[in-house]
């Protein structure tokens, strides 16, 4: 009797009793008298479970260590959840993508959202009427309030084992609160916690171009050596008040109470790396990227990881990002750090 009560199932609307076959991936079965779906074979229902596990533990963790403010840890989570749903309802969810031939070009978009705390201090020289230089604190940055414009794409060529790939940011923040720590009078620093009002106005670009090749592991590991230049851009204006002038060393060495002071730098280092994914099997793969390097810094470094899903169109990935540069209070950025999650979708053709 349990046979032959095997796979019916009644319409939800006419009520007709019948035997749904065994339907392929993402096959839909329909009620041939009234038409509503009485069946569907979905694709790659276990993933889905896992995307929402995942999300979970991720959201939580990536919100409580986020530096910021409570609508902030919101926006992290929503991009969080963005992503995780995203994939997880797609039915488009490729599970192999095809192997293309070696003497063709094949290339990648990827449109992205990173929004990195902001961490380090700007080294103006003295202004105008001003005895010294003020070293400023930025960050946190709060992106709700300060943030005015924003630009990032990586793209991406390969043919064989060759590839060539180029990443550019551009960010500018105006009226973000900052602090002078202290007054640099010709090499005597007066420490200032003195500080009534400060803000600071920052826009800059990065460029990273990388020539690399892809090395065969014979593992679901892909593993790209590359090296290049990164240039690095900042252009900064800084207005602050303070409950007091601020008196020097030196005779006559005095820091105005209000004033304002703007500066740039640009900074060209050549770098080394590797980057590539390590899959996980179905659609899922851990991204990674780490390069180093030196030239106008001492030294800088980036390193990257999070989580993918493939598509037949692409990829959609979770990433948490850092970037650091040490310059040693050799220039105008000093030991200047972004950090936080980005989200990206990629486009291949």
């Amino acid at each position: 009797m349990a046979s032959l009560l095997d796979n019916l199932m009644a319409s939800p609307d006419c009520d007709l009793l019948q035997r749904i076959p065994p339907l392929p991936p993402g096959g839909k079965a329909r009620c041939p008298r009234c038409g509503k779906g009485v069946g569907i074979h979905k694709t790659a229902s276990l993933d889905r479970t896992l995307a929402l596990t995942i999300a979970a533990p991720i959201a939580h963790i990536v919100a409580k260590v986020t530096p910021l403010m409570t609508r902030w840890r919101r926006l992290v989570l929503g991009l969080v959840l963005l992503a995780v749903t995203t994939a997880g309802f797609f039915p488009t969810a490729v599970q192999a993508q095809p192997v293309k031939p070696a003497d063709r070009w094949e290339f990648s978009v990827t449109p992205y959202l990173w929004l990195p705390t902001i961490s380090g201090t700007l080294n103006y020289q003295a202004p105008p009427g001003s005895g010294g230089g003020p070293q400023v604190q930025v960050g946190p940055i709060d992106y709700l309030e300060a943030l005015r414009f924003v630009l990032m794409v990586t793209g991406e060529a390969r043919k064989g084992g060759e590839l060539m790939f180029t990443d550019i940011v551009y960010l500018s923040f105006a009226g973000e609160k900052s602090a002078v720590k202290a007054i640099n009078f010709g090499g005597s620093i007066v420490n200032s916690s003195a500080n009534v009002s400060t803000t600071s106005s920052l826009r800059g670009g990065l460029w990273t171009l990388g020539l690399g090749y892809a090395i065969q592991t014979g593992r679901p590991v892909a593993l790209d050596v590359f090296a290049g230049l990164r240039y690095f851009s900042i252009q900064a204006s800084t207005d602050w008040q303070l409950t007091l002038a601020v008196a020097g060393p030196g005779a006559g060495q005095n820091f105005p109470q209000t004033g304002s002071a703007s500066d740039h730098e640009e900074l060209w280092d050549g770098i080394v790396g590797v980057k590539g994914r390590v899959g996980l099997g179905s659609q899922w793969s851990i991204p990674y990227y780490l390069d180093v390097g030196t030239g106008s810094s001492i030294l800088t470094w980036q390193g990257m990881t999070g989580l993918a899903y493939s598509f037949k169109w692409g990829d959609v990935t979770l990433n948490y990002r850092y970037l650091s540069y040490n310059t040693n209070n050799q220039k105008f950025i000093d030991n200047m750090q972004f950090y936080g999650p980005a989200l990206g979708v990629t486009f291949r053709f």
